[in-house]
């Protein structure tokens, strides 16, 4: 699904408005751009009081929308946190060790959330629904994975930064991280988090609180990037469903849905989606605390083929 639109707890976009909002500013406001034309990957609305909240998907069986051994899953995910901006001397609701700490304890017995990732894999016919042996699957990692962080803080981010700024960043994190080969970089993923007070890709106004895509860098190969903006700029409740006014729990839920979407839509969109979108669009309305070894923390509901509906633990 396109863009992972924003979201205050209990409000969103109605589906018409979603179809709607690529092509459409859904709010006024100076600072951000107008909506994105471009095509990005995995959304939650963007909310105004009033607005009707869509049920949670009861049907959603993803398929694999291809046969490739390379880019329809991330078998074993290696997360690379990007602090984009010397603006990051300034980091209010503490973001920056929030997201680092999420990353640290996604591993392991304690964290039943990422198993829900185990039964999805690649290198097996289009239109698979369940792997069972075949293939290659996401394996549940063992060890943190979150392989980097880089506060990349030699100049300011841009105020309204574009699509294009945003895959340049992640290209130059790549180099940064010595992660210069294709084979380097089909596990990787660049999460370039904005600092405060930024509208990346014109966010809020655009309508997402977050999205994922690919790009294709002459010498690095194809690499998996996700746009993280400032989302406690936007509020407690904003991008998740809690509404105990826990600020940072929108974008650990946002990070959570974007990490688990390019785990198994890589390059989108080969990999595994469904009539709801990736594995985190059916489930936009599934939150849950999970505590890991780190903390407890926001974690968004999935959709799991095996147990046929939107979980928060495999």
């Amino acid at each position: 699904m396109r863009i992972r639109p924003l979201k205050a707890a209990a409000h969103t976009l109605t589906a018409l408005a979603l179809a709607a909002f690529a092509t459409t500013s859904l709010a006024s406001g100076a600072q951000a751009q107008a909506a994105p034309t471009a095509a990005h990957y995995g959304a939650k609305p963007l909310a105004h009081a009033g607005q009707a909240t869509p049920a949670l998907r009861s049907t959603n069986t993803l398929k694999v929308g291809s046969s490739a051994t390379q880019g329809v899953v991330s078998p074993t995910p290696k997360v690379y946190l990007v602090f984009w901006g010397s603006q990051w001397s300034s980091d209010p609701a503490g973001v920056a060790p929030d997201m680092q700490n999420m990353f640290k304890g996604l591993y392991g017995a304690s964290d039943t959330w990422g198993t829900i990732l185990d039964q999805y894999c690649e290198g097996v016919a289009k239109g698979t629904v369940t792997c069972g042996t075949k293939g290659t699957h996401v394996q549940h990692p063992t060890s943190t994975p979150l392989a980097g962080v880089w506060f990349d803080n030699a100049a300011a981010a841009p105020a309204n930064g574009t699509a294009a700024n945003l895959a340049a960043e992640a290209v130059k994190a790549a180099g940064h991280f010595g992660n210069t080969t294709q084979a380097s970089n089909l596990n990787s993923q660049y999460v370039v988090v904005s600092p405060t007070g930024t509208h990346p890709d014109g966010f809020p106004n655009s309508g997402f609180c977050a999205w994922h895509d690919f790009t294709t860098s002459a010498s690095y190969g194809k690499l998996a990037y996700t746009n993280l903006p400032y989302i406690p700029d936007s509020g407690a409740g904003a991008c998740t469903t809690f509404t105990d006014g826990r600020l940072l729990s929108g974008i650990e839920s946002t990070e959570t849905h974007e990490y688990a979407e390019t785990v198994t839509d890589t390059w989108p969109s080969i990999g595994w989606n469904g009539g709801g979108g990736e594995i985190g669009d059916a489930c936009v309305q599934l939150d849950a605390y999970v505590a890991l070894t780190t903390g407890t923390f926001d974690l968004q509901g999935l959709w799991s083929n095996s147990a046929n509906k939107c979980v928060t633990h495999g």
